[in-house]
């Protein structure tokens, strides 16, 4: 999970955002191109070449919830990437067969807005159907089984900085 002696090139650099409410939930949404289980993930996203990491996360989560930058204040970034690798099934389909997984930047942001300021149907096409927030303590259990040790590890890093 933590980078240790993965090779990064073999990994898709992406960010993502634990983006909590005032009542410290985190938002999840449940993806459009779901076909099985009842899995919600937190946004992430791929850095575009040349991006940076935190200009990223804020585009990510325009695209994803709608929410716009002045409804969301990043607190933290998590001083290692996290990484993943694909189940097999996956590897070869997903960005074009030249990743094995991703390497994550994970952050940690407050959402200032309410529910009306989430746009799912923001960005063409949406990435999700459905959204709600949840308590951070169940997201391992909420995200598809390939991704729970980055979640849990997530979760373990942000929460004493979840408080209102």
């Amino acid at each position: 999970m933590r980078m240790s002696d993965r090779d990064p090139t073999q990994y898709r650099l992406c960010v993502g955002v634990m983006l909590v409410n005032g009542e410290g939930k985190a938002f999840v949404g449940k993806r459009i191109d779901n076909k099985e289980g009842d899995f919600w993930q937190m946004p992430q996203g791929g850095v575009d070449p040349g991006e940076d990491p935190g200009d990223a996360v804020l585009r990510e989560l325009w695209e994803e919830t709608g929410a716009s930058a002045e409804h969301v204040q990043v607190i933290a970034r998590l001083p290692e990437e996290l990484f993943y690798d694909l189940p097999d099934n996956l590897k070869g389909k997903l960005w074009g067969g030249r990743y094995i997984g991703q390497r994550q930047a994970w952050y940690l942001a407050r959402f200032t807005g309410t529910d009306a300021a989430i746009d799912l149907e923001a960005h063409d096409p949406p990435e999700f159907c459905e959204f709600k927030w949840v308590e951070p303590a169940l997201l391992p259990e909420l995200i598809v089984p390939f991704k729970r040790e980055v979640y849990a590890a997530v979760v373990a890093e942000f929460e004493s900085q979840l408080g209102s």
